[in-house]
């Protein structure tokens, strides 16, 4: 147990500490390939954390995803485009994973939510940009993004964790797109963007760690 703690926590800590850290340097004179690289680290240390935490395929699976997601990360602060690249193949991977876990048996108020959280969150990214010309490639991101949510509602990782961390991925995005419509002269993007999306990620590397850690029946110190 102690081994276990040696070797995983400090990786967590490294990207807590980025991590926060980074929402209170964000706006520094810190040159800015230094603040790049330091934005990365957040979400990069929960890649390290997955892929030394969790054996196997499916821990190379998470691993990837935070990995494209820190990719994600630094690449949307040089082009946007090139940013939602990496996080859309980072959706992709993570639909691969929440698809070799599926949970077996759900509500109705389940199925539900996970239906309706797909056309919302299009339709949403689609009206909010003033620049219409910008709204089908907003509606076309939030489309892997949606169903990389809703998956991950329905998987079998918990909701509380996983579930709500990728609902909380679907809300950073949205006040993104409205810095494109009726938020863009507010400060609320700014304050509240990176504290929701990094929360939503870190909620997803534990909590899949720790239900592939449960599966593999090695113990969560």
């Amino acid at each position: 147990m102690k081994r276990a703690i040696v070797e995983s926590r400090p990786y967590l800590l490294m990207s807590l500490l980025f991590g926060i850290s980074y929402f209170f340097v964000m706006d520094s004179n810190i040159p800015g390939l230094f603040l790049i690289i330091w934005k990365g680290l957040g979400v990069g240390f929960l890649a390290i954390y997955a892929l030394r935490r969790v054996h196997g395929f499916d821990g190379k699976l998470i691993a990837a995803v935070m990995a494209f997601g820190a990719l994600g990360d630094m690449l949307i602060e040089i082009d946007l485009i090139m940013g939602a690249g990496a996080f859309i193949v980072g959706h992709c991977i993570a639909i691969t994973l929440y698809l070799r876990h599926r949970r077996e048996k759900l509500m109705f108020s389940q199925k539900l939510l996970a239906l309706l959280l797909i056309p919302v969150t299009i339709l949403i990214s689609w009206s909010l940009p003033f620049d219409r010309s910008e709204a089908l490639g907003l509606a076309a991101y939030s489309a892997f993004l949606a169903i990389m949510a809703a998956l991950a509602w329905t998987s079998s990782f918990s909701r509380y964790r996983v579930g709500i961390g990728a609902i909380l991925f679907i809300v950073s995005d949205l006040l993104i797109f409205s810095r494109m419509g009726f938020l863009q002269n507010s400060t609320i993007p700014d304050w509240t963007v990176w504290p929701i999306y990094y929360a939503g990620q870190f909620m997803i590397a534990t909590g899949v760690v720790r239900k592939l850690r449960e599966e593999q029946h090695i113990p969560n110190p």
